[in-house]
């Protein structure tokens, strides 16, 4: 028997670090230099056929990048189970932000383990990079605060952004293997991702993906 999953991901960061680019490129495949800031949230389907028995439907929410700001956040993470969150190469702000939404995202929600949900950092816009440039030690900044992995990723040119995908549903995938296994038998639940720069390998904690 084929099994079906739906799961919501969050897709956080800064305004303008290219969260509506990476999302229609994963999609649909396509890419513009003209989206416009996205207010609020917005959503897109993808479905996944995982493997021969395995179905996954991702619902990804691109959350507007001013929102962390507001109290509108705790109502759009409700039942997400893992989060891709981006910044800008080229715009050191924008890293300097993910810290504080990766805190608005564990304090905000946690899976039914009491866990936080896993998140997968994206250093997106590879492609406006010239000569190598030295990225901050993302292994070490992942390990430390609590993401799964890390990707170097372009939406234009194409670049890591199936694999990140692919890894945070991995980690998604354990939890929901190991949860099921946890569960009480006598309890009923309801169940309410241009090639990469050589000089840099994208990380993913605990997957199979590069």
């Amino acid at each position: 028997m084929q099994q079906e999953h739906l799961f919501k991901v969050l897709v956080i960061g800064d305004l303008g670090v290219g969260k509506t680019s990476i999302i229609k490129r994963f999609v649909h495949q396509i890419f513009s230099q003209h989206y416009r800031a996205t207010i609020g949230v917005d959503f897109a389907l993808k479905v996944l056929h995982w493997d021969s028995k395995t179905v996954v439907r991702l619902q990804l929410w691109d959350i507007a990048g001013q929102e962390r700001y507001g109290n509108m956040t705790r109502v759009y993470y409700r039942e997400a189970v893992g989060a891709l969150l981006v910044f800008d190469v080229t715009r050191a702000a924008t890293f300097d932000a993910v810290l504080k939404w990766k805190e608005d995202l564990d304090t905000k929600i946690t899976l039914s383990s009491r866990k936080v949900v896993p998140a997968v950092l994206l250093a997106n816009k590879c492609d406006l990079l010239g000569l190598p440039a030295p990225l901050p030690k993302l292994d070490a900044f992942c390990k430390e605060n609590g993401f799964v992995g890390w990707y170097e990723t372009s939406a234009k040119d194409n670049t890591n952004i199936d694999s990140a995908v692919r890894c945070l549903v991995e980690h998604i995938l354990v939890h929901e293997e190991s949860a099921a296994g946890d569960a009480d038998p006598d309890v009923v639940a309801l169940a309410g991702h241009g090639p990469s720069r050589k000089h840099m390998r994208p990380r993913c904690s605990t997957c199979t993906t590069p």
